[in-house]
């Protein structure tokens, strides 16, 4: 692939969600209501996570990671279509386009690594209980961590790469709210085929065989589950859903857009909506609404704060 460095187009233009100006303050309300709820969300998440000592545990560890990701994933993009929404000119810089994409790709490689080492813990605490503080230490669990950030980073600049450099001298409107890889490359002045096979096998394919390895091992969990009867397998059994439930919506989404990039469907839209904004959201949703203990720390610390706060006033 040899083509000039040089790039006339110096912004893009996002075209966003369609709809009259009153429709797109509605638009701007509920956006910024559910981004607003979704950092509340993790923070609490995090928050009680690290607060609570009898949530100080590997998968809570993993799940207290996974919030910020989540929250980080909802902030790369989300501030600036809300206010896109009051806008008529609905642009963003070159740099700002390539930095959206590395921050995608960077916090979506992360927490695919992350939702990987969740479905690990599970089936240690599961199929192999005895050993499992001495698998999930302190040490093996900061490794983990670190190694979905390391390829979230290695992933993001593998997409860029090639992309950063690519001519841009005609058409500069992208058809999403955000700058996405597929839609980007599409835009520029010479062939990108090559790339959107690079793109499959980097992206999409990684996604479709991550998501099968997952779905795999949730189902020698659930059939190890199965053979018990005992309270703890139940609650086993409540947590893997919510887990397995997570991992159904953020992958779909990803493997259907970046398995067919040469493709641009009409639906791209809405689901690129949907694990940008919405499973950040439902992620806190479904692992407080499923998990006893989340839900008595943060009672417990939501009363704690409360009475401090009470006997702050009276003093």
């Amino acid at each position: 692939m040899a083509w000039s460095n040089q790039s006339v187009v110096t912004e893009f233009i996002l075209s966003g969600l369609p709809g009259s100006s009153e429709v797109q303050i509605i638009y701007f309300l509920f956006f910024s209501a559910v981004y607003a709820a979704t950092v509340l969300g993790n923070i609490l998440i995090v928050l009680t996570i690290t607060l609570e000592p009898r949530l100080h545990s590997p998968m809570y560890f993993l799940l207290g990671n996974l919030s910020f990701i989540d929250m980080s994933l909802a902030s790369f993009a989300t501030p600036k279509m809300t206010a896109d929404f009051l806008s008529e000119h609905k642009a963003i810089s070159f740099e700002g386009c390539i930095t959206q994409i590395f921050f995608l790709h960077l916090l979506g490689g992360a927490e695919i690594v992350l939702l990987i080492s969740m479905s690990f813990d599970r089936y240690v605490a599961i199929c192999r209980p005895l050993r499992y503080l001495t698998i999930m230490s302190g040490r093996m669990c900061i490794g983990l961590v670190a190694l979905s950030w390391t390829v979230g980073i290695f992933h993001a600049l593998s997409q860029l790469a090639f992309t950063v450099n690519l001519p841009f001298c005609g058409p500069n409107e992208v058809d999403s709210f955000f700058c996405d890889l597929p839609l980007v490359i599409k835009l520029s002045c010479v062939d990108t085929y090559i790339l959107g096979v690079f793109m499959i096998s980097t992206s999409g394919m990684i996604a479709l065989v991550c998501f099968i390895l997952l779905v795999i091992s949730y189902t020698i969990i659930l059939a190890t589950v199965r053979q018990n009867s005992s309270a703890g397998s139940s609650k086993a059994l409540s947590t893997c859903s919510a887990h397995f439930t997570v991992v159904t919506l953020f992958f779909g989404p990803c493997i259907f857009i970046y398995v067919w990039p040469f493709t641009n469907f009409p639906i791209d839209k809405i689901l690129s909506i949907f694990y940008t904004i919405f499973t950040p959201l439902l992620n806190p949703v479904i692992y407080t609404l499923r998990n006893k203990d989340m839900k008595e720390s943060m009672r417990k610390l939501s009363s704690h704060m409360f009475k401090s706060r009470k006997g702050c006033q009276t003093s």
